[in-house]
């Protein structure tokens, strides 16, 4: 390493976030930009420890001490060769995944470990300025015709993976626009949509075709019939575990009352407005215009994780009355507790951006029912109660019964699978006893030449894992169509096989 004494000399510092007052007046991204020089010093906390097991870590196997090294030598164009090797959008993965990697770092056994994210972000958006990152265009093409159906970071990686081995790619999303989640579900201040335009400009330039607002087996406006599937020689599903967990309690038909995929998508259509990004036609709103708003509004989120965090800095932008988030969970303590040890993800108590922002997160509770308001038609409130674990099992806590005020309420618990009806059906691939669409150690389905990654496959999950299990399809499905492969594989799936 560059430095043998970096993690003695120098403690963990990571970017600043905007003042909370500034950056609820916009979309924008958080964070303020971190010097060059500061982030060198950070990457040089990078130990020679022998046995590296952020690699490990990191489901995509990520040269994590090797870009470190790089970077605090300030060698920045060998560092994105190294990160491209084996991740196809450091700029998602550096902004959005919860970084397995550094709760893996072996200076993390006694120390805060190294910088990880930050460093793979910054290397990624010097690469763009510096005009590194270009299209990959194949040399030679193989005449073979891949249809992917799913544009999120899976379907993506898969994408530019079979494109780069000389396929032709199309890729069909039924939105509006290419990107997943990370288009609609992701809020623009964890990342800005830009990053995902810059991608698809490069993938287009590399022959990837992409056609929007084509639903595959479904039945409304944009349906696409799965017989049009039948004129590809390869297929790979990357349509995501789409199929949100509800809350079948008293009162859950009333209005006012959302999935969390329901509400977000409306925040960035007003985000990609308001920064001046919208398309003609592609439905892009005002606030005013926004079917579903928290403005005014008291407003309870259900459910602690990611998801319901990015309903909370939404909401907040909106101009909440109140915001209270519940998680059924107790509250995770501030350290690793000893059933927790070092290399696993450490689940400890975490404030995000948007926690920062305000808003109550109220832990051990559970929702019992929803109560009218004066609209007999709409919410005004919540019952609830304090739960514990016992044996297992939430039980009762006695006496803590209350009652909040909620004029909106977004349920932000979770995906349960894929949605069964249309595609899935119409294909007739088999699912496996969660539900997910089953798949054997080469990503194969039950249907000849179709292959499955992401969440579809593996159910709700991180985008590291979409993104390596895309790149893991597209070498199975190579494979299949050329007898042989020079793609990586950097997983496979633990499924037992299907045949």
């Amino acid at each position: 390493m560059g430095d043998i004494q970096g993690f003695i000399k120098h403690k963990r510092q990571t970017p600043m976030r905007r003042p909370v007052p500034v950056r609820l007046l916009d979309w924008k991204e958080v964070y303020e930009p971190f010097p060059v020089d500061a982030l060198r010093v950070q990457a040089s906390r990078c130990m020679d420890c022998g046995i590296p097991f952020c690699n490990n870590g990191c489901p995509l196997g990520n040269l994590i001490p090797d870009w470190n090294d790089l970077v605090h030598r300030d060698n920045w164009r060998d560092a994105i060769e190294r990160l491209h090797a084996t991740n196809n959008f450091p700029e998602f993965t550096g902004r959005l995944c919860p970084a397995p990697c550094e709760g893996a770092c072996v200076l993390g056994i006694n120390q805060d470990p190294v910088t990880i994210k930050q460093v793979e972000v910054t290397i990624i958006d010097r690469a763009f300025e510096e005009g590194w990152v270009i299209p990959l265009p194949p040399s030679v093409r193989t005449g073979k015709r891949v249809a992917v159906v799913g544009s999120g970071p899976a379907g993506l990686a898969a994408a530019q993976q079979l494109t780069r081995a000389g396929h032709d790619v199309v890729v069909y999303e039924r939105a509006d626009r290419i990107g997943g989640l990370l288009r609609y579900g992701i809020p623009e201040f964890k990342m800005e949509k830009r990053h995902i335009d810059r991608r698809i400009e490069q993938m287009e330039a590399e022959g990837t075709e992409f056609r929007v607002s084509a639903d595959v087996g479904g039945t409304g406006d944009g349906a696409v019939p799965v017989e049009e599937l039948d004129g590809y020689d390869g297929v790979v599903l990357a349509g995501g575990a789409t199929a949100w967990r509800d809350l079948p309690v008293p009162g859950r038909e009333l209005g006012g009352i959302h999935q969390a995929m329901e509400y977000l998508p409306w925040g960035n259509r007003t985000a990609s407005s308001a920064l001046g990004a919208a398309q003609a036609g592609l439905g892009d709103l005002a606030v005013d215009e926004v079917p579903i708003t928290a403005a005014g509004k008291h407003v309870v989120i259900i459910g602690g994780g990611d998801t319901g965090a990015d309903c909370l800095g939404t909401v907040h932008r909106q101009g909440a009355a109140s915001v209270h988030q519940f998680e059924i969970m107790p509250r995770p303590p501030e350290e690793r507790p000893t059933v927790n040890p070092w290399p696993t993800y450490p689940m400890v108590y975490r404030v995000s951006s948007a926690h920062e922002e305000g808003g109550e997160r109220v832990y051990a509770v559970n929702t019992e029912c929803f109560v009218a308001g004066d609209d007999p038609g709409q919410v005004g409130a919540l019952r609830a109660h304090e739960v514990e674990m016992v044996e297992g099992k939430f039980v009762r806590v006695e006496g803590s019964d209350f009652e909040l005020q909620a004029d909106l309420v977004l349920l932000a618990m979770g995906f349960v699978g894929p949605e069964r009806s249309g595609l899935l059906e119409a294909l007739g691939v088999d699912l496996n006893e969660r539900g997910n669409v089953a798949r054997d150690d080469r990503f194969a389905t039950s249907k000849d030449g179709v292959f499955v990654c992401g969440d579809m496959g593996r159910g709700q999950s991180l985008i590291v894992w979409a993104i390596a299990e895309g790149r893991s399809a597209a070498a199975a499905a190579d494979r299949f169509l050329m007898g042989d492969t020079a793609l990586p594989t950097p997983i496979r799936p633990t499924d037992a096989p299907l045949r």
